[in-house]
Order: structure tokens, then C-alpha cells, then sequence
């Protein structure tokens, strides 16, 4: 697990998609850091190399307590979640879980549905039907990445970099590329591991849960030139489960971390609470071993309340078990 910014400033904990690990937020947690404390991870099948090989350990209820136990270990005050791609979709699914209840102050989703909403939105009895046929149609590699072996070789001849680079390729028009265009360090276990996400979430069998009423703020961030979520999709889908939800149009593309604006309180959260930080502490990073927090971190491990003094380094980093393997 990784944390910079303001040691006293609201918690934002960053989830990164796919084919990515935490380093792809290096850029917004530079920009975030002046106000906020942010917090990234490794999440299953990235970053760290004692990761998962069966598939089922990358269904959604084990990524979910990942984020929680994340959560319970490093997080004393309701937090901001901020999640790209499958970081996202993750995000969504944890706010159906009653753990989270009163635990999470905003929600800014970028490029990642929930899968609930997208089961209804997307179902035939649904009066879009040729919206509903477009974003099928973007989605085709979610259907290529179920094949055997396929998608293996893709990535070992570089043929999946070169897709995400094309898709990317796009805003490239209307911004100059910036060092944090190619800040994510992506391994090759990262995206071989990361395949799973889709095998053992998006299979015709893979449970959906109902989708729940959310009454936290939701604000969605959508690329211009997204390659692979259409507008429509990304806005009108959370509409009926979601309360209190705003949509912003944002400039880029499939690789949109460079893209992003600076964020002022309200933008990052959906909420205009967070503008009460009283002042700004010392900025450093630091990482916190192991990459990734199993679900049986103990209460004990975790970090004491936040000292408000400026500067005032925690002492105490979570040492919980590695992911477990199951």
C-alpha cells in the first residue's frame, strides 16, 4: 500500500484498473497531495509477484474485501474512493456492501460501470436498444480475453500494449503527451494476472447482485474519447441507483491518468464538504509493505488516529498478511 500527500488532509484511497497497478495515479496524487492524504494499492493480480493463479480468487467479493480490509487498516475518518477501469468497477460493487455503510463521503468513477447497473441497463427489455448495441460492440476484447490461450500470446507479443496505445492514441490531437502518459510501470504478470478479472466476473454464469439504492454522492468522469465506454452508457446507467450523482465530460482518451484536471475539492469527491481542511502538512510518500492487504488484517494493525500537528509522521505501518491465495 502506498500514501502521499497531506498527512492531515481528507483520505482519497485511488483504485487502478487494468492493465495497470497503483503507479498509474502517480500524476493525480501529485496533484491531490497539496490538500488530500491519498492512498493507493496494488489490487489482485498486480504490482507485488506472489499473486493469485486460480481464477476464482478474482471474483468480485474477494476484491471487494481487499478494499475494505484497506480500509480498516489505514482509514480512521469516511473517505473519498476514486477508481479507474476495474478500480471502479470494484468501487461500485463495495458500495453495495453494508460494511461500507456511512464509511465513504464521495465516489468519483472514471471509465468503470458497475456491472449491476450494466446488467439492467443493457438488458433487452431496456428502450435503447441501438445505445445498448454500441456499447456491446465496444466491449469485443471483454469477449476476446474469455478465449484459452489467446489473449496469453497477445500480451506476449506486445499485441495488447499496442491496442491500449492506439485506443490512447486518440487525444493526442488535442493535448501534447506528458512523462505521466507512460508513469504506469505495467509488468507482463500484470497483465496476464489481470485476464482473470474478466474470466471470473464477466462469464454468462458470474452472479449479479441487485443493484441497491446509493445515497452517497456519485460524480462520473467521462473521457471524450474513450475507446471502449460510450457517454450514454457511463451516464445514463447509475441514474436509477444513485441519488445524488453528477457527470462531467473530461478532455483524453483509454489513457486518461495525464488528462485529468487539477481537481479542487469538489471535483475529486462529488461533495463540497471536503473544502474544510483546516491546513496543509508535510508532503512525502511512503510505502508500506506488503503491496496488498488481506481481508484478516487485524484491528490491532491499524493506524492510530491522525495527529493534526503539520509534518507528524505515523509510526506505525500496517503489517497485516499478504493477499490470501484462495
Amino acid at each position: 500500500m502506498y500514501e502521499s500527500g497531506s498527512a492531515c488532509g481528507v483520505t482519497v484511497l485511488a483504485v487502478h484498473g487494468y492493465p495497470d497497478n497503483h503507479s498509474v495515479w502517480d500524476g493525480a496524487a501529485r496533484l491531490l497531495g497539496e490538500h488530500y492524504r491519498v492512498l493507493r494499492y496494488d489490487v489482485r493480480g498486480a504490482g507485488a509477484p506472489d499473486q493469485p493463479t486460480d481464477r476464482d480468487a478474482y471474483r468480485m467479493p474477494h476484491l471487494v474485501d481487499d478494499l475494505i480490509a484497506v480500509l480498516d487498516a489505514t482509514a480512521t475518518d469516511r473517505v473519498h474512493l476514486l477508481g479507474h477501469d476495474w478500480g471502479s468497477i470494484q468501487c461500485w460493487a463495495a458500495l453495495e456492501d453494508t460494511r461500507l455503510d456511512g464509511r465513504i463521503a464521495g465516489f468519483t468513477s472514471v471509465s468503470g460501470p458497475s456491472l449491476a447497473h450494466a446488467g439492467v441497463w443493457l438488458g433487452p427489455a431496456r428502450g435503447h436498444r441501438l445505445d445498448a448495441t454500441r456499447q456491446l460492440a465496444k466491449s469485443y476484447y471483454a469477449v476476446l480475453f474469455q478465449l484459452p490461450r489467446l489473449p496469453e500470446l497477445a500480451v506476449h507479443a506486445g499485441l495488447l500494449d499496442r491496442a491500449v496505445a492506439l485506443a490512447s492514441s486518440r487525444r493526442a490531437s488535442s493535448r501534447r503527451a506528458s512523462s505521466d502518459d507512460v508513469a504506469a510501470q505495467r509488468s507482463a504478470a500484470d497483465k496476464l494476472n489481470g485476464l482473470q478479472l474478466y474470466r471470473a466476473n464477466l462469464r454468462g454464469g458470474a452472479q449479479r447482485p441487485r443493484p441497491r439504492r446509493m445515497d452517497v454522492p456519485v460524480q462520473i468522469l467521462v473521457p471524450r474519447h474513450d475507446a471502449f465506454i460510450r457517454p450514454e452508457f457511463a451516464m445514463q446507467a447509475p441514474k436509477p441507483f444513485v441519488r445524488n450523482l453528477h457527470t462531467r465530460a473530461i478532455a483524453g482518451g483509454t489513457g486518461w491518468s495525464a488528462s485529468i484536471p487539477k481537481p479542487s475539492p469538489r471535483t475529486c469527491a462529488g461533495s463540497s464538504n471536503t473544502s474544510s481542511t483546516a491546513h496543509r502538512c508535510s508532503s512525502d510518500s511512503r510505502r508500506y509493505s506488503p503491496t496488498a492487504i488481506s481481508s484478516a488484517a487485524s484491528s490491532s494493525s491499524r493506524w492510530p488516529s491522525r495527529c493534526c500537528r503539520c509534518g507528524t509522521e505515523r509510526r506505525h505501518p500496517v503489517r497485516p498478511k499478504a493477499i490470501s491465495l484462495e
